[in-house]
């Protein structure tokens, strides 16, 4: 049995799974899946400040602060337990176009050739991490939620917002994959 949990799922167990939890949270309250949302939940009970934004009753929605911790437990529990200890697995075409902007160690999931402390303070690492960071961000709240939020209960639900959020997501990682990224990688 552990076996089976170490190996990555296949999507055709996975994606049922996931798409499962939208008729759960639905029945469970009329809740939604999102996970961006969590982060104004917890400046709004963490600051009282004066701003209208954070100004709303997040108690109500504080079943979606259990439901991060719960994820973020079962990452560290995965990752402690359940990992494959291996490295990844990386289509070998993947791997060659990869080495040509220097990364070539595939031992975790983040390739440690493009994040980590040092690399932080190149113009490659600051784009990557720093300005990237903040795009997604700013994006994911320009969206009015981020891409799983959208895709997947938004689009469940036949809201048109989210297919307009995750077209332009779909379209913004295409041309950023293959316009942008290999630009920045040969920095």
């Amino acid at each position: 049995m552990m076996e089976f949990l170490k190996q990555p799922w296949p999507w055709y167990i996975a994606g049922p799974v996931i798409g499962l939890t939208v008729p759960f949270l639905l029945i469970l309250g009329n809740k939604h899946f999102g996970i961006s949302s969590s982060l104004r939940h917890v400046c709004a009970a963490c600051l009282p400040a004066n701003i209208k934004f954070f100004q709303y009753d997040w108690k109500k929605e504080s079943w979606n602060l259990f439901f991060v911790a719960g994820i973020a437990i079962g990452g560290f529990i995965t990752a402690a337990w359940l990992s494959d200890p291996g490295p990844v697995t990386v289509a070998p075409q993947l791997a060659s176009e990869l080495s040509t902007y220097g990364v070539t160690d595939y031992q975790s999931l983040i390739p440690a050739d493009l994040f980590n402390w040092p690399e932080l303070l190149t113009l490659r690492g600051f784009l990557l991490m720093v300005v990237g960071g903040f795009l997604v961000g700013f994006g994911t709240r320009y969206a009015g939620g981020c891409t799983s939020g959208h895709a997947i209960m938004g689009l469940s639900n036949l809201q048109l917002p989210s297919l307009i959020a995750t077209i332009s997501f779909m379209a913004g990682g295409f041309i950023m994959a293959n316009l942008f990224l290999p630009h920045i990688l040969s920095l």
